[in-house]
């Protein structure tokens, strides 16, 4: 296999695409873009774009489209990018970013766009059990077994769940995918670009089928 592809990874939040993208991104040898992180540490480091993003994101929202094509295109231009390709996690989540997308990689044009596909209720469950440490961000899956204080077991920081990992707000997120971003799907399934992958099973079944969509996509 030559590493190296570009890829997008659609799908509901919940559905295992940071985990997946992660292991794809080691797989083919190319950086993870994930716009969350992205705007995440833009919240930490209270920059003017963190300050706007962590109100629309607290309220379950998603950032605007112009906003998102900025800064996805500049990280599109850094060498590692345009040398050996990348994984898009998070982007696009509308058409609009989607036919911005398209132009920006006119020259080198993605190999694929997979759809993770799982089931709302199940995506709703997961998302709503999900804790994080605060301090080096390690997720975690409650039981409801757990400790009062929660301590990460990597660094030891607090172990919480997110502002936006409530089921108000991801079942906010959800309506707003459907509504917004389930488009994707028919925009990609036009042009004949959509690969669907059963995201339900273990995390080693669904990244082969991952992978198997990707090597067939580049032949």
């Amino acid at each position: 296999m030559i590493p190296g592809a570009r890829l997008i990874l659609l799908g509901r939040q919940g559905a295992g695409k940071g985990t997946q993208c992660v292991r794809l991104s080691r797989h083919f040898v190319v950086p993870h873009i994930s716009t969350g992180d992205m705007l995440r540490a833009a919240v930490r480091e209270g920059t003017e774009l963190g300050r706007l993003a962590k109100k629309v994101m607290d309220a379950g929202g998603l950032v605007g489209d112009d906003t998102m094509v900025a800064i996805v295109g500049d990280r599109l231009a850094q060498p590692d990018a345009v040398g050996r390709g990348y994984i898009l996690d998070g982007f696009p989540r509308t058409v609009p970013q989607a036919e911005a997308l398209d132009e920006m990689t006119r020259a080198r044009p993605i190999d694929a766009c997979l759809d993770l596909d799982v089931p709302r209720e199940l995506v709703l469950r997961r998302i709503s059990s999900r804790r994080v440490c605060r301090d080096c961000g390690t997720n975690y899956m409650a039981t409801g077994r757990e400790h009062a204080e929660w301590i990460c077991d990597v660094c030891g920081g607090e172990v919480t769940q997110r502002d936006d990992d409530t089921p108000e707000a991801v079942n906010r997120r959800l309506d707003l995918y459907e509504e917004q971003t389930a488009p994707l799907i028919e925009y990609y399934q036009r042009q004949g670009r959509l690969v669907v992958v059963d995201g339900v099973g273990s995390p080693d079944e669904v990244f082969h089928r991952l992978t198997a969509a990707v090597h067939a996509a580049q032949r």
